[in-house]
């Protein structure tokens, strides 16, 4: 019955941003569940060590690519179109960030954060979407999870206009692509997480420690790497074959009850 419910073995998964933080965390929760998982980063090195780790675990193969370009991701396309006859779960978790004064910010840090985050996401929908299809059926809809947050609901404290910004653009991106993709059939959901011990947070918890950063959660805990993965699985899983167009905080409640 379980299986049956939240079973992915044998699905072919993509998961951007796949050699460190919630990516590969994803990652890992896919392959060990018996998925066959592609990792991709802009880091080729990186990539490879943590598709060499993931292996001890099951099926995963990484293909360096940066999103943030249209050759990355035409690469990208490529190689998997070689590899594989169909794609049934893309995540798009890749993602940049960039932080500073509103006087000070430059045009070329938002043009990087919007590259990767809003268009980067987009484009690489547009990409596989041929592999997408291929996957697809009325019962069992290939699905893309794009990787959101909490900052696109609240305005942070943090001065990260374009971070912010753009993951409000995935969310509603994905709702629209949930609206044109439904009779191929795609779904396409947000996993929107809260607070991730990531080199994202590094430099927050370092400035104001863990008991400061985690006063607005009301679980009063991190997002664990199993939280990400199982949000994923349950997505990609016969049990979130009727959802679309959802935008999912993962976040201890942060987002639902402040």
């Amino acid at each position: 019955m379980i299986e049956e419910l939240f079973g992915v073995q044998g699905k072919v998964v993509l998961v951007t941003g796949g050699s460190r933080g919630i990516g590969l965390a994803i990652a890992e929760g896919f392959v060990r569940a018996g998925a066959r998982v592609y990792i991709s980063a802009r880091n080729a090195e990186a990539c490879a060590v943590a598709a060499k780790e993931l292996t001890k675990h099951g099926d995963c193969r990484a293909v360096p690519a940066d999103l943030g370009t249209a050759e990355g991701r035409e690469m990208l396309g490529g190689v998997l179109s070689e590899r594989e006859n169909r794609l049934d779960v893309l995540v798009n978790n890749a993602g940049a960030i960039w932080a500073e004064t509103v006087a000070d910010y430059p045009e070329s840090g938002w043009d990087k954060v919007y590259d990767l985050n809003v268009k980067g996401s987009f484009f690489l929908v547009q990409a596989l979407l041929p592999l997408l299809r291929e996957a697809a059926s009325p019962r069992d809809p290939a699905r893309v999870i794009n990787v959101g947050s909490i900052d696109g609901f609240h305005v942070p404290h943090h001065e990260t206009y374009a971070y912010s910004s753009s993951k409000a653009a995935v969310h509603q991106l994905s709702r629209h692509l949930a609206a044109q993709l439904a009779p191929v059939p795609v779904t396409v959901n947000v996993i929107a997480p809260g607070m991730f011990k990531s080199r994202m947070l590094s430099g927050t918890l370092a400035r104001r420690g863990e008991e400061a950063v985690l006063a607005p959660v009301p679980l009063k805990r991190f997002v664990s790497p199993s939280d990400m993965a199982a949000a994923a699985i349950y997505l990609a899983s016969p049990a979130g074959s009727y959802l679309t167009g959802a935008v999912i905080p993962v976040d201890g409640g942060t987002a639902t009850t402040r």
